[in-house]
């Protein structure tokens, strides 16, 4: 399905949130979300051959489709087996309109994105699309738009002559007239914007040199707005897209938040830090979070931020009140959370759930105090599902339209049952189940073996209601699918309704039907969610009590989808659908607008006292009443409904006070809470300073959120205590940025942090490893930045001593400052014996650089070895060739080299030796050494292939080389021939061609020795060329090209003497 677009959260404007990276953990939990603009995906939708035909009207508009055989066989059906009514009280009949308009030439089109502008407009945006699974391309579109509620729709041509994809649009969430396309040439060439400011009534075009895949807009500020692309860069406009200013690069789009400021992370590392929108540059972001925080773990919401750090096996959560410093958040010391899910964070509370060490398909719902910081358990094992990418959905629904309901699955022993509570968690309840069945016979569910269970599921399609539909616009109005008994079963989804919030139910239906609320919920629409095609709905005027049956269309379509304006406010609805897998998309307006002929006035309503299930009225400290239209009334409730109709607060008693951190609730006396025994009442909170003072918990404190007055107050009996001077704890050293590695002359910047312990009497000794040391007053208060700048390469240490009369702490940390690596030689015998010990050396440049890591992969090996030094001993059990390379690491740069080993079971090495003048010409480089071996060997090769000699020039001073002579596998004979040749000492001169080598400053005699061969002496044995010659000056050549002297005689002579001479041959 293709993303939505979903009411942004209000964040304070003028900044921007990000973090960069990808749902681990954090995630928002199941629950009503409002869409103003939808992808929907066809049902059933598979791949067509493409219709070219242009869309064109359906039937006629205003045409209404009556009802056929089939739909009166569907309607007796349903009348048999629910109560319907046909006549209204008065006989008044209800009057509705229905419309069908085709999307023709849309066939192949198996997406659609739909948009209701709302608030007085009757403008409908309709966006298809051919999204093509393998190539996940969106390769074709087309975009409708209706002006009269969806009665017609006129394809809109953004680009006469030019065919034009559309893959999304965008709405400004505070002002819906303004729409942005994101569009594309046919071959993804051009990408560009389409942008309208009168509810896509006209487009300007807008190129871009960006391909977005995601726009956000400002919750406040209806111009700004963010583009986010796949290559991970983030682009910011403040002209509703005219212009663009990249922001940051290396960020992940599912982190991406507006907030007060931007929050991102660098590199690899997952950072929290800010930077104000105006200048986004790497060098002017803030750290925010001291330390590295885990992948995907950063979420904004209301007025909070979360974060998480594992370390080992360990993990802690952070949260930031309102932008302040971050804080642990304080569980039950034992808790030892697995994993956290925020549930809520409205009415200036922290609602969560949180998996602890014993769990696995269950969670603890915790509330939390204001700040987010203390929590103490409101319920246990609540059911979670594992979905696909690690997602996690908890059984867990805040009901909408009326403050601290919820209802939660608990599984116990295998058995899940359906929990309600009026007061945010402080009781729950089992659903009471209703008296009589749909068709008012009575039944034999009684409490306490038998309740009724829902399903507490979100639909993947978030363009039909899920299994509990509730809704701000209707308080006390509850749809659910489930079943009664004394557990949930999963297969049985019965309908059932409540219009008091829970306290009495009805069964409506016998099937899961899609629910949608019209007019604040006067109109209760439903339709069967099948898999058939469907041409009847069904709708209720009176809160579910009874039900008409309505044949919206004369051809059963399969249903794909609802749509409402937002807000619930109008008494118009469309039903999106296809009458077959490749037929075009159908849209059906169905309008109940002539049944409602005037505005509902306050003679029209009765007033509904909200009670919980015992009966109580005072909930959360007040009673509450809501306006009910009455069921006689015909009239519109419209945009200016209020529900709310009167409020009084209530004097506190027990019900309003819950148990604090560290205590738990009685078992026996449920309005009595008693101290962990981990957690001691009177100890002094951790932020407790000198010549403060706090109090001592009695173990209770108020609901937050309940509004009672006077009364009992059971936190009045706290008492009060000076804060003593503690000890610092959890002292901590950091590097803004978490670079532990910087080059010489870097500017670092230290970040001092104490978790625990006081700060305003505690001095700190500051020691940073080269010499400078500082003591400080109050670092941790202050926030004063520790800057420095190392001169020299090395490792130094870096410690934190706090200290004050009543403790102490410390913190170290390592820096290493080293330049970054240029350059790693392996040198590695190109030859190796079977099983026989081979020396691996890493030649690394700089050769000052320090500390670093040599990671040695060998052959196919996946774990490397790693080491300090840069050397390897290790064997090759298996013959033929065998890839060896090293990597080096020093923290701010990583290189790598990579040679081929041929490994054999048997072969010949016979060690060669140079003349002690050729020591002047080596450099002592690797690729002087590799070039002299093929010049050596080409001099040696005589009458036997070229590929059964290798020879290796060995590090180092004085110069040698080993001749490797390689068996032959069809021709073995030659190789004894050859090393037969080789010790041979009456050699010819013509055996061995010249040798030119780079001439160095001095003497230029040079002489070489064979095997039990007299040392010769030699001087300039080389006839040079004229043009040699005249480049000769005084004892040295001057050739920037080959300054050479010659060994060997080219042309001849018998003096000729041998630049080689061998020792002993070894076999192998």
């Amino acid at each position: 399905m293709a993303p939505l677009r979903l009411k942004a959260p209000a964040f304070a404007a003028g900044h921007l949130c990000v973090f960069l990276l990808i749902a681990s953990a954090w995630m928002a939990l199941p629950g009503p979300v409002h869409c103003d603009s939808v992808a929907l995906t066809r049902r059933g939708g598979m791949d067509r051959m493409f219709d070219s035909d242009g869309g064109d009207r359906g039937s006629p508009p205003g045409s209404q489709r009556g009802g056929d055989e089939d739909s009166a066989a569907a309607a007796a059906a349903f009348e048999s087996s629910t109560r319907l009514r046909r006549a209204l009280p008065g006989e008044k009949q209800m009057s509705l309109l229905s419309n069908s308009f085709v999307l023709k030439g849309d066939a192949t089109h198996n997406q659609a994105m739909v948009h209701w502008t709302g608030e007085n407009s009757s403008v409908i945006l309709i966006l298809t699309k051919y999204y093509h699974a393998d190539s996940t391309k969106v390769l074709e579109s087309s975009l409708w738009r209706s002006t009269d509620y969806g009665t017609t729709y006129t394809k809109l041509n953004l680009m006469p002559g030019t065919t034009i994809v559309v893959t999304s649009f965008y709405i400004c969430p505070t002002n819906k007239k303004k729409v942005i396309l994101v569009g594309s040439s046919i071959n993804e060439r051009d990408q560009m914007l389409f942008i309208s400011t009168d509810e896509g009534s006209s487009f300007q075009r807008q190129p871009i040199k960006f391909t977005p895949h995601m726009l956000i807009f400002h919750p406040k500020e209806e111009d700004k707005l963010l583009a986010y692309c796949k290559e991970g860069m983030l682009f910011a406009s403040t002209d509703l897209g005219r212009k663009w200013t990249l922001l940051q690069e290396r960020v992940t789009k599912d982190r991406i938040f507006w907030s007060v400021k931007l929050y991102f992370s660098l590199l690899n590392s997952y950072l929290y830090v800010t930077c104000l929108i105006q200048n986004c540059s790497d060098k002017m972001v803030t750290a925010q979070f001291l330390g590295k925080i885990d992948y995907n773990s950063l979420l904004v919401q209301d007025d909070y931020i979360f974060v998480k750090v594992t370390t080992g096996n360990r993990t802690k959560h952070y949260v930031s009140y309102r932008r302040n410093e971050f804080v642990q958040m304080k569980f039950p010391k034992y808790a030892l959370p697995k994993d956290v899910q925020i549930v809520s964070t409205d009415e200036n509370q922290v609602f969560l759930a949180l998996q602890e060490w014993y769990q696995s398909d269950t969670y603890n719902l915790y509330q939390s105090d204001p700040q987010g910081v203390y929590y103490s358990i409101v319920l246990e094992n609540v059911r979670s599902t594992k979905q696909p990418e690690e997602n996690v959905l908890i059984d867990i629904l805040e009901v909408r339209g009326i403050k601290g309901v919820f209802l939660a699955n608990q599984k116990i022993d295998g058995k899940v049952t359906t929990l309600i509570t009026y007061n945010k968690g402080r009781d729950w309840d089992p659903l009471n189940p209703p008296t009589t069945d749909m068709n008012g016979k009575p039944i034999s569910c009684k409490a306490p073996n038998c309740h009724l269970h829902l399903h507490l599921r979100w639909a993947d399609n978030p363009y039909v209601s899920g299994t509990v539909h509730t809704k701000d616009s209707a308080p006390g109005l509850i749809m659910g699918a489930g079943n009664l008994g004394s557990k949930l079963v999963e297969y049985k989804e019965e309908m059932y309704i409540t219009s008091d919030c829970g306290k009495t139910w009805r069964q409506v239906f016998e099937e899961e039907h899609h629910i949608l609320y019209l007019d604040h919920g006067g109109v209760i629409v439903a339709i069967k969610d099948t898999s058939i095609p469907l041409k009847i709905l069904k709708f209720s005027i009176d809160e579910g009590r009874t039900w008409t049956v309505h044949n919206f269309t004369s051809t059963s379509v399969f249903v794909d989808g609802l749509l409402s304006e937002p807000g619930d406010e109008t008494l118009v609805m469309t039903v999106f659908g296809h009458i077959s897998y490749r037929s075009d998309w159908e849209l059906v307006k169905v309008d109940f607008r002539q049944s409602f002929p005037h505005q509902c006035t306050e003679s029209d309503y009765d007033s509904w006292q909200f009670t919980d299930l015992r009966g109580e009225k005072c909930i959360m400290g007040q009673e509450r009443s809501f306006r009910k239209r009455k069921d006689t009334a015909f009239c519109i409730k419209g945009k200016s409904y209020t529900s709310s109709l009167n409020t009084k607060p209530c004097h506190c008693a027990e019900k309003d006070f819950t148990c604090d951190y560290g205590f738990e609730r009685s078992k026996t006396e449920v309005d009595h809470c008693f101290a962990d025994f981990w957690h001691d009442p009177d100890s002094p909170p951790e932020d407790c300073h000198l010549r403060q003072t706090y109090e001592s918990s009695t173990g209770y404190r108020k609901v937050i959120s309940n509004s009672c007055e006077g009364g009992l107050n059971k936190q009045q009996s706290s008492k009060q205590h000076n804060c003593p001077l503690l000890p610092p704890r959890g002292l901590q050293v950091s590097i803004k940025g978490q670079m532990l590695a910087v080059a010489p002359g870097d500017d670092i910047t230290f970040i001092v942090h104490q978790e625990q312990g006081d700060t305003s009497s505690t001095k700190y000794q500051v020691d940073l490893g080269d010499g400078v040391r500082a003591i400080y007053q109050n670092l941790t208060v202050t926030d004063e930045p520790i800057q420095h700048r190392y001169e020299n390469p090395g490792v130094y240490k870096v410690t934190v001593k706090a200290e004050n009369m009543a403790g102490h702490d410390e913190a170290t940390m390592y820096i290493q400052v080293t330049a970054p690596l240029q350059e790693v030689h392996l040198e590695v015998v190109p030859i190796a014996g079977r099983n026989n010990e081979v020396n691996l050396t890493a030649v690394v440049l700089p050769q000052e650089a320090n500390l670093t890591v040599l990671y040695w992969w060998i052959g196919n090996n996946l774990r490397p070895t790693l080491t300090l030094h840069n050397s390897l001993l290790t064997r090759f059990p298996e013959t033929g060739e065998i890839t060896v390379t090293v990597q080096a690491s020093n923290g701010r740069s990583m290189v790598q080299d990579t040679s081929t080993v041929r490994v054999y079971d048997n072969f010949k090495v016979i060690p060669l030796s140079f003349s002690g003048n050729l020591d002047h010409f080596n450099p002592n480089i690797p690729d002087w050494r590799e070039d002299i071996g093929h010049v050596v060997t080409n001099i040696l090769v005589t009458g036997v292939p070229q590929e059964s000699l290798v020879t290796v020039v060995k590090p180092g001073l004085p110069t040698t080389a080993d001749l490797y002579i390689l068996p032959m596998d069809s021709k073995p004979d030659k190789k004894s021939q050859f090393v037969d040749k080789v010790q041979n000492h009456n050699r010819t001169e013509d055996a061995y061609p010249p040798l030119f080598f780079r001439k160095l400053p001095g003497n230029r005699n040079v002489y070489a020795q064979m095997h039990n061969e007299k040392e010769q002496e030699m001087t300039s044995p080389v006839n040079h060329s004229e043009d040699t010659q005249h480049i000769i000056q005084g004892e040295e050549f001057i050739d920037d090209d080959l300054d050479s002297q010659t060994l060997g005689n080219a042309g001849g002579s018998p003096t000729f003497c041998s630049l080689i001479r061998t020792t002993t041959n070894h076999c192998y």
